[in-house]
């Protein structure tokens, strides 16, 4: 049977209120996983937390301990253009994590990781593709990713400004990079809960309302890959 994982960072409620009880439920290495029985594939949910390593560890356990052949990230995410209106859900293309920097030892690009061509990371294309052409509503972006909440129109316009990108949030940089060196696909599907002038506050108010419509969008997909 197809071992898919899902990874989220604070939004567990929403897979709660969806799925309901799990079939299985495991504590290992500080993180809850639950398995949910899908009938034509397993589902491993892991709850990771806020920020890159904790979601750089919770990406690696499903992978070397639960043996997943895909990880699929949904989630809420900070908008950085008027364009990113509240609620509207997007397919990230690119990511760059932008405070990983080593440019004053080796003069490469800020954001660039040894190995990689530029300074984005990019999870798997033909995901991308297959989601899209299930739900052609979805925003194609680019992702700002770093440990820092960031709120503000003028901290948000300079993330945009910087790299081109279109949202930004705290675990997708650490999500791609370990799925691509453990050659693991993964699909990253966002949620605007905070637009260009909010912050803080505008995120704890929407993120029962924007986690549910960005799962429903990836359940969708992943019932169908």
């Amino acid at each position: 049977m197809k071992k898919i994982g899902m990874l989220v960072a604070v939004e567990m409620d929403a897979v709660l209120r969806r799925y309901g009880t799990a079939k299985k439920v495991e504590k290992r290495h500080g993180f809850e996983m639950h398995l949910y029985d899908m009938g034509a594939y397993e589902l491993y949910v892991l709850r990771s937390g806020a920020g890159e390593i904790a979601a750089a560890a919770a990406a690696e356990l499903l992978i070397d301990r639960y043996e997943v052949e895909m990880i699929v990230n949904f989630g809420v995410v900070g908008g950085l253009t008027a364009e990113m209106a509240q609620t509207k859900t997007c397919v990230v293309e690119k990511v760059v994590h932008y405070d990983f920097d080593t440019v004053a030892y080796d003069h490469c690009l800020l954001g660039q990781y040894m190995g990689y061509p530029d300074e984005f990371l990019r999870p798997a294309p033909e995901l991308i593709e297959k989601a899209v052409a299930l739900c052609p509503e979805l925003k194609r972006v680019t992702c700002a990713s770093a440990d820092k909440f960031v709120a503000g129109e003028e901290a948000k316009s300079a993330l945009h400004a910087r790299w081109g990108a279109d949202i930004c949030e705290m675990e997708a940089a650490a999500v791609v990079l370990t799925c691509d060196r453990a050659q693991i696909p993964c699909l990253l599907i966002k949620t605007v809960s905070d637009g260009l002038t909010q912050g803080g506050e505008d995120f704890g108010t929407a993120l029962g309302h924007t986690s549910a419509l960005c799962l429903e969008v990836a359940d969708k997909i992943i019932r169908e890959l």
